[in-house]
Formats: C-alpha cells, sequence, structure tokens
C-alpha cells in the first residue's frame, strides 16, 4: 500500500492485520506523508542538539536556566490557553496502554482524564500500534464494548461521565520502521499523533471535546516548538482551527526542568500543562549527569518525592504552572490492590500519604496506573480542593528555587543494597521479557511496571558499575541466577534475547540514551514476509 507525498511515497512494510484499512487509508497515510515532508529535517535537527547538549554535560559544563530564556521568564504577561472542554477538572487521570480492556476500565474508572500511552506503557509491536489506533477509534465512536471468549464482558457504562482521552505519542528519539518514505522510517512522533488526529480529531470535537495529548521525554523549548509547528499544520490540513488541539508535557528529563516556562510558552496557544515524571527523571539524571560521582544514587526505594531535588523540581512545576495560568499534575502511582489486606493497607496508606501532598503542595491533580487507586487519589483533593475544579490561584510565590536546588542528589546517594542490586536486575529481565512478548506494561511485585521503571533500573546499575559500587561479575553472576529463576517460571520466556538486551543496555561501557531504541529495531520490527 502506498500513497503519494510531497517527498515521495508512505509504504506500509508491516504485515496487514483485522481492520488495518480502517487505520491505514490512503488519506491517512497522505496526511503522514504531509507531516513527514514539513518535519522530518527538524526533527533530525532536534536530536542533533539533544547530542550536544549531552556533550556538554559529559565535559562539566554545568546545567543552569539558559540564557536564551530570560526575556520569556522575565515577561509576566503571557498566559497558556484558557482549560479545554474535559480539561478544566483534572484531580486524577489514569494511564495504561491503549488496549480494549484496559481502554474500557480506564473510561469507567471514574477518573477525569485517561491517558492513552504508546510510549512506555506499549510494547511497539506493528499489531500493537495500529491495533492501538483502532481502539482509540473505537472508543470515540464508543463501539468499544466486546466479550472475551472466557465470557467476560467490557461495557461502556452509560449512567456515568466518562473519563477524557489524551494521547501520549511515542518521542522524537523514536521511529516506526513498518511505514516508511524513500525507504526512511517515518517518525514514531509523527505517527501515533498524526494517525489518531486524522481519524479522531474532529469526532472529538464534535462530541465536544477535543484532540488531546501528552509530550513525552521533551528535553527542551526546541523539542516544543517542533510539536507546537506539528500541531499548526496539522490543524490546518484538516481544516481545524488553530488552538483546538492541547498537549500536556511531562516534565521528566532533567534539562526540560529548567527549560519549563520556556516550553510553556512555545505551547502556549496548545498548552494544557505539565506533568511529573518521576521515573523517568531519575533515569535522565543518571544518563546527563552519570559519570559524575557526586550524582550516583541510592535504591530507587529510598528515593522518594520528599527527597530535596526532587521537591525542589515539583514545587517548581508547581510554581510555574500556576503563574501561566496552566495544571499542574503531580507523579504517578503506580501501585496494584492485591486483595491481601495487609499489603493493600500498607500501598493505600503510601498512595495516600503521596497524594495528599501533592494536593497540598498546590497540584491541580495526579495520575495513577490502576482503576483502584482512582477513589482515594480523588478523596485526597477533593479536601484541598473543597468543590473547585483546580487551584490554578495558587501562584506558590514563595517557592525560589535555583539550579543548585535541583540539582541537590548528594543527600539522596548512596551505596546500592544487596537487595536493591537484585531487585534492579530482577525487575529489569522481567520487563525485557513481557515488552519482548508484546506487553508494555506489566504487573510485578504489586506495582504496574513500565519501560520508564526499566530504564531506571539498568541506568542505575550502570551508574553503579562505573563508580565501583557493585562489580561487573558481581551483576553478570546475578543475571545468571535471575536468568535462571525466569526460564524456570516461564518456560516460554525468551531469556538469551533478555540478557542479550541487559547486556547492551545496562554493561555496556557507554549508557545507552534508552534500550527500547536497539532492542525495537532487533526484535520487534517485522515484515510483511516475517521477522527482519
Amino acid at each position: 500500500m502506498t500513497t503519494t507525498a510531497l517527498r515521495g511515497t508512505v509504504e506500509v512494510l508491516g504485515a496487514p492485520g483485522d481492520r488495518h484499512d480502517e487505520i491505514l487509508t490512503p488519506q491517512a497515510l497522505e496526511f503522514l506523508g504531509r507531516l513527514d515532508a514539513a518535519f522530518a529535517g527538524r526533527r533530525l535537527d532536534v536530536l542533533t542538539e539533544r547530542r550536544r547538549r549531552a556533550d556538554r554535560a559529559a565535559s562539566g559544563i554545568p546545567l543552569a536556566f539558559p540564557l536564551t530564556g530570560m526575556a520569556v521568564r522575565a515577561d509576566t504577561s503571557w498566559r497558556v490557553a484558557p482549560p479545554a472542554p474535559g480539561l478544566l477538572d483534572r484531580r486524577v487521570e489514569i494511564t495504561g496502554p491503549p488496549e480494549r480492556r484496559t481502554a474500557v476500565n480506564a473510561l469507567n474508572s471514574g477518573a477525569q482524564v485517561w491517558m492513552a500511552d504508546f510510549e512506555d506503557a506499549t510494547s511497539p509491536t506493528w499489531n500493537n500500534i495500529i491495533g492501538g489506533q483502532l481502539t482509540l477509534l473505537d472508543a470515540v465512536r464508543r463501539r468499544i464494548d466486546f466479550t472475551t471468549p472466557e465470557g467476560t464482558e467490557y461495557r461502556l457504562r452509560e449512567d456515568a461521565d466518562l473519563a477524557t482521552i489524551a494521547v501520549r505519542p511515542r518521542g522524537w528519539h523514536l521511529v516506526e520502521k513498518h511505514l516508511v518514505v524513500d525507504e526512511r522510517p517515518l517518525s514514531a512522533s509523527l505517527v501515533d499523533f498524526g494517525l489518531y488526529f486524522f481519524h479522531c480529531a474532529q469526532r472529538q470535537i464534535d462530541v465536544g471535546h477535543g484532540p488531546y495529548f501528552s509530550l513525552p521525554k521533551l528535553e527542551n523549548r526546541e523539542d516544543a516548538r517542533l510539536w507546537n509547528d506539528v500541531f499548526l499544520l496539522a490543524q490546518d490540513l484538516l481544516g481545524i482551527p488553530r488552538g483546538t488541539i492541547r498537549a500536556t508535557v511531562l516534565i521528566e528529563t532533567v534539562t526540560a526542568a529548567f527549560e519549563m516556562e520556556e516550553i510553556l510558552y512555545e505551547l502556549r496557544e496548545h498548552s494544557a500543562g505539565l506533568t511529573a515524571g518521576r521515573w523517568d527523571y531519575l533515569s535522565s539524571l543518571i544518563k546527563t549527569l552519570g559519570h559524575r560521582p557526586d550524582f550516583v544514587l541510592a535504591d530507587r526505594s529510598q528515593i522518594t518525592m520528599t527527597a530535596p531535588f526532587l521537591r525542589a523540581y515539583t514545587e517548581l512545576l508547581v510554581r510555574t504552572c500556576h503563574k501561566r495560568g496552566a495544571h499542574a499534575i503531580g507523579g504517578l502511582a503506580a501501585q496494584i490492590p492485591r486483595k491481601d489486606a495487609t499489603a493493600d493497607e500498607a500501598a493505600f496508606a503510601a498512595v495516600r500519604l503521596d497524594k495528599e501532598r501533592e494536593a497540598e503542595d498546590g497540584f491541580d491533580g495526579t495520575w495513577v496506573a490502576h482503576p483502584g487507586l482512582v477513589p482515594l487519589s480523588r478523596t485526597a483533593f477533593d479536601q484541598v480542593l473543597d468543590g473547585r475544579p483546580h487551584q490554578l490561584d495558587r501562584t506558590r510565590e514563595d517557592v525560589d528555587v535555583v539550579a543548585a536546588d535541583l540539582l541537590a542528589v548528594r543527600r539522596s546517594g548512596g551505596a546500592p543494597s544487596a537487595e536493591g542490586l537484585r531487585t534492579n536486575i530482577s525487575l529489569a529481565l522481567r520487563y525485557f521479557d513481557a515488552w519482548l512478548r508484546g506487553t508494555g506494561a506489566v504487573a510485578l511485585h504489586g506495582l504496574v511496571e513500565d519501560a520508564s521503571t526499566a530504564e531506571i533500573a539498568r541506568a542505575q546499575i550502570w551508574q553503579w558499575i562505573r563508580h565501583g559500587a557493585v562489580s561487573r561479575e558481581e551483576v553478570r553472576r546475578i543475571v545468571r541466577s535471575e536468568a535462571d529463576a525466569l526460564g524456570a517460571e516461564c518456560p516460554w520466556a525468551r531469556v538469551d534475547d533478555v540478557c542479550a538486551i541487559f547486556e547492551r543496555a545496562a554493561l555496556a561501557r557507554d549508557l545507552p540514551a534508552f534500550f527500547t531504541t536497539d532492542a525495537y529495531t532487533r526484535h520487534l520490527v517485522t515484515r510483511a514476509g516475517g521477522r527482519s
């Protein structure tokens, strides 16, 4: 299947599947071709600039609030667009992969927003990507009800408001190798955004909402400017008024924390606020500053959101958003109710304290990974909001964060425990196995784990080896032990592939930016005739 584009043809290399033709229409592929023609070069420029900044950080140049953003930060006159329909009240948002059961449960959950996540919660197999688009199309058309072969029914509730849909496309660093122009893969960001926007934007407008997005892995204002220009062209091509799109940016890289105001400014007519992405933020610290011994992080379980550098990051996020009229959304709670009264009581108590702290700090909402956490999270915000849809009026002028505050990691450092090392290795191996088998969000040890937690796990292991906190030989010994356990528990596990991914992602001399880029090409890319 091909379609004429401005710079060639969009060719579908992925194997055909059930109902794929509803998404991969000639018109939709033409739309992707127009976006690719306009922005493929700009995307490469953005990635080049990212590498340049990473080299500067590695050379010892300290992170700071950029001088180029001083005028934007000093100008008190500008604000982002007012909240769009369906985004005024965002006290609880739920996230998960765009698959049918998850979609029904999320839409019915009582959360105000469902973030359909193509990024961290989706293993980017071809069927998952196109199947996810079909899920969203069916959800928007309210045709998503289904019954499993075992007889379990999943139905959208007719007597309640459904969650507003926001789509999280894959980041700028990723490509979709099953869609190519002149043998060059398309940007995965443009594919995920473009297919949803083409098929669902007007449908969402017709039911009183709009095309809403959550943008991952942004590192600076140039990333945001590129997205804003994509939004402008996409709206123009489909005859949709400019400013209809709304996008919330996840601040999940340490460099983006230094440019929050500039990011809001670049997206201001399309901005819906900022979200705290805690695990990716920690792994970003390691990727950016992991070569420095004063930035060695302790076990992940010991680094709570009350750590000074994380407090600075979240308080600055609230201050920045409310200064500009934007929503501030707190961090993810990933606990899973397990029908074990003692375990659930402890897990719920931790979530409740976390959400109460966020509400008291001024956040307008928070996000969770399981429907069972929606009621207690909503209660924490209900108590503070007291009938209001948000607390944008809390400008947090008491917050004064300087660069050193964002980088005050030393008090959260320390040698890893034996349990922490084994936990990270176990998590990484089991997540890689699930990811290879097409599952991007998996229940492990009472938590919903996704690519972000696999990233922090493997990045910490690399950092600990780099600075002599653990030995490479000890890590390899535990890997063999955990791989044997995985193979015994799951005879179908692709243990050799899992260990190979771990070797490249955690034990290489230089830390790869993401495990997904290499693993996707080696293991998930298929062609119409079979695996490449």
